[in-house]
């Protein structure tokens, strides 16, 4: 598969499509950018990173609430599907990343394995565990919304994926889905403002997710919610400070992160004039030159590495502004050839090599490079 490149109302109308309603989508015809092909050798190197954590259980670094003596326990009992790949998020996403790649290269050498993980993790005694974990006292926060959007994400791949097996490992799923997304939907109602940081508690990039997750599965009412607090949290915004990023430790754009979530929204016109006011100066030259990647001086530093992460998911998100965009628009090439530099420069670096990266940065290579948030891989 090809990598391809890359003042506001309340009243303003907002898309809160179901599943088989048309949402507009940019017409443009989009060339490629990255050239690389995800073929076996290489899904299978990816593939590989996650079954090497998933159920490695140390080191860990658990955010664990303790009610009394007794929830001091080792993570594979505290959350019994989830507790490997150094933190809980990061066990999701590597799930996530096995779903996909097995779903997508069903006969490739590494898919026996990857179902095998899937099948070990996902049962029913597993996920009771998991519920009955969030479901304690003083957990109501607990991965919220990080780590519980890709469990949504993961939730929503198993779900499309026409498998009896999948549709066995989404049954499974189905009560820890449940209550995150209760916990999620709880939450969103109350927030008066957005989270424009860098890492896991961002906003934008959970609820795009979020959003994704809540089509697919035909729950319009929670979608329609999402996207109208959406426009409310993010609707007015102008002049992001782009040439702020990024901070040091960053694996997510608040900038990139805002305009991917608002083309999930807005019709393709309305999301043109109000990417004007939000990044006036996105070049219309086709330039790249307007957002650096960012750069990794130490691989082994758990921190410094997330700049690895955020080239990726710029790329990713660069891709889905491009889409979101009117066809003709002037700044396709420019969108295009940014997300082309930024998967550039870290895709070589997921590797092995590190642990610190390792654990985590194979999904957003995947995400990446299986175009999974673009409208054309998301349920119609």
């Amino acid at each position: 598969m090809r990598l391809p490149s890359l003042a506001l109302a309340l009243s303003i109308p907002i898309l809160a499509a179901a599943p088989g309603a048309a949402r507009p989508a940019s017409t443009e015809a989009v060339a490629p950018a990255v050239a690389a092909v995800l073929d076996e050798a290489a899904a299978g190197r990816f593939a590989r990173l996650a079954l090497d954590c998933v159920h490695r259980e140390y080191p860990n670094k658990i955010a664990h609430v303790m009610n009394g003596d007794a929830d001091a326990k080792p993570p594979r009992v505290l959350t019994p599907a989830f507790y490997g790949c150094f933190d809980w998020h990061s066990s999701v996403h590597g799930h996530w990343l096995l779903a996909r790649l097995a779903r997508l290269q069903p006969s490739a050498p590494f898919a026996a394995e990857a179902r095998a993980a899937l099948a070990k993790s996902l049962t029913e005694a597993n996920i009771a565990g998991e519920v009955a974990y969030i479901s304690a006292p003083g957990r109501v926060g607990f991965e919220r919304p990080y780590g519980l959007a890709w469990l949504l994400a993961l939730a929503a791949e198993l779900r499309e994926w026409d498998d009896p097996e999948a549709k066995a490992w989404s049954k499974a799923l189905a009560p820890l889905e449940a209550k995150g997304a209760e916990q999620l939907f709880a939450w969103v109602p109350k927030l008066a403002y957005p989270i424009r940081e860098g890492e896991h508690p961002q906003t934008a990039f959970a609820f795009g997710l979020v959003l994704d997750w809540a089509r697919g599965a035909g729950d319009t009412a929670k979608a329609q919610l999402l996207a109208r607090r959406v426009v409310e949290l993010y609707g007015r915004d102008t002049g992001c400070p782009i040439g702020y990023e990024p901070s040091g430790q960053d694996f997510l754009s608040p900038c990139i992160a805002e305009a991917d979530l608002m083309r999930r929204v807005l019709p393709p016109d309305r999301f043109a004039g109000w990417l004007s006011a939000f990044l006036p100066g996105l070049p219309k030259d086709g330039s790249a030159k307007w957002l650096a990647p960012g750069i990794v001086t130490d691989r082994t530093d758990g921190k410094l590495i997330h700049l690895d992460g955020l080239n990726l998911s710029r790329a990713w998100m660069l891709q889905g502004i491009a889409a979101g965009l009117p066809k003709g628009d002037a700044r396709h090439r420019a969108l295009r050839a940014t997300a082309d530099a930024h998967a550039k420069a870290s895709l070589p670096n997921v590797t092995s090599e590190h642990y610190e990266g390792s654990h985590w940065l194979g999904t957003f290579a995947v995400y990446l490079l299986t175009e999974r948030g673009l409208p054309a891989s998301l349920p119609r």
